[in-house]
């Protein structure tokens, strides 16, 4: 047992018969002062619970087939591990978002290093982007898989930086219209080039590749052009194949294709061309989801909100730290003070646009006090 010191002179102190509750009692033989002691025991119960979730082992495993682990740790699911406001610039961001259900998404951002914040939202909308980028210093590049709203959030957030449409997105986009084994040869044709879009490393390459792919568009224009009658209308009977022209032309309009060779911005260093990154980083989130799968919505949210704080290089997490992130009845008491909607069947509010959110996520450090 570790020495119990004095807190008036610092002595180590001995033991002096219990209260009346039972609590051992401790007195000082130097300044003959008393005390009892409460051990604290936060730290170790949240790093067991920190152990566990970032890991594959299983709660029935534990003594007492995990419901003493469930008891000790369950004031920690209460805990919203908020990101802190971003200061550091970052030459290259990564952007995507990971689907826990319909209707709830967390957006992420991160950098080579380190996940740099992360935000709640019902869809890939450019409201919800806007409220993740903004608290962020504008990187030179950011790598996409081109979600939904993304592009005018970036135009108004950060209107500076170039986006690079990741190539292996792209080339899946066209693989969905044209499948692996397209039956025209307009088909077979667009797929070898979507094919070689993956291999491209130098900018005379991509010029070539433009100019191969414009010539397939010239080339098979007719074929495309061409109708059919059904049900009552004319459609176009290569309508996927349309489909796939289309998105590799919205891509080459908007430049962000080839963002990766552009020599100007590879003068600081090389660009990537995939956001392999935060893929591997969604891996790693699904890794844990399906490790302890039939956690309720809220506890997945929760889930990957603390993998993300616990690899956006804050350090260790102390109790100290953790008595400064909101809780669930901190944010419950913010939406019934301001918000508006639907609530949930405890009365809670539901998952909505939360006005409040985009405070307690961007302004400062865990804001969450009300004057």
């Amino acid at each position: 047992m570790k020495r119990v010191l004095c807190p008036v002179c610092k002595s180590e102190m001995h033991k002096n018969g219990k209260t009346s509750s039972g609590r051992q009692r401790w007195r000082c033989p130097k300044c003959g002062s008393s005390t009892t002691l409460k051990y604290d025991d936060t730290q170790k119960r949240l790093d067991e619970f920190l152990l566990w979730l970032l890991s594959k082992d299983r709660q029935i495993d534990k003594s007492g087939a995990g419901r003493g682990f469930r008891r000790k740790t369950r004031p920690f699911w209460a805990v919203w591990p908020l990101p802190r406001k971003c200061d550091e610039y970052h030459r290259i961001l990564y952007v995507d978002g990971i689907w826990l259900e319909r209707k709830l998404v967390i957006l992420i951002v991160c950098s080579d290093e380190k996940v740099i914040s992360w935000f709640l939202a019902q869809g890939e909308t450019k409201s919800a982007w806007e409220a993740l980028m903004a608290p962020i210093p504008a990187p030179q590049v950011v790598v996409s898989d081109g979600g939904t709203g993304f592009a005018s959030a970036v135009r108004k957030v950060w209107p500076k930086t170039k986006v690079q449409r990741c190539i292996f997105h792209a080339f899946c986009q066209v693989k969905r219209y044209t499948t692996s084994r397209p039956r025209s040869q307009a088909g077979k044709e667009l797929y070898r080039l979507a094919i070689d879009l993956l291999n491209i490393e130098e900018l005379y390459q991509a010029q070539l590749w433009v100019e191969h792919f414009l010539e397939w568009c010239e080339f098979w224009h007719d074929f495309l052009e061409v109708k059919t009658y059904k049900d009552g209308i004319y459609i176009y009977a290569n309508d996927r194949l349309r489909k796939a022209r289309q998105s590799l032309l919205r891509l080459l309009n908007k430049e962000t294709l080839f963002t990766y060779l552009d020599p100007r911005l590879c003068q600081e260093g090389p660009i990537p061309s995939t956001n392999n990154k935060i893929e591997s980083l969604n891996a790693n989130l699904r890794a844990i989801l399906r490790n302890h799968r039939g956690l309720s919505k809220g506890r997945r949210v929760k889930a990957v909100y603390w993998y993300c704080y616990t690899h956006a290089g804050y350090g260790d997490i102390t109790k100290e730290v953790l008595k400064t992130m909101p809780t669930d009845n901190d944010i419950d008491l913010l939406y019934q003070t301001y918000a508006v909607g639907p609530k949930r069947e405890d009365g809670g509010p539901e998952w909505g646009t939360r006005p409040v959110w985009e405070e307690l996520h961007n302004k400062t450090p865990y804001p969450f006090s009300i004057d």
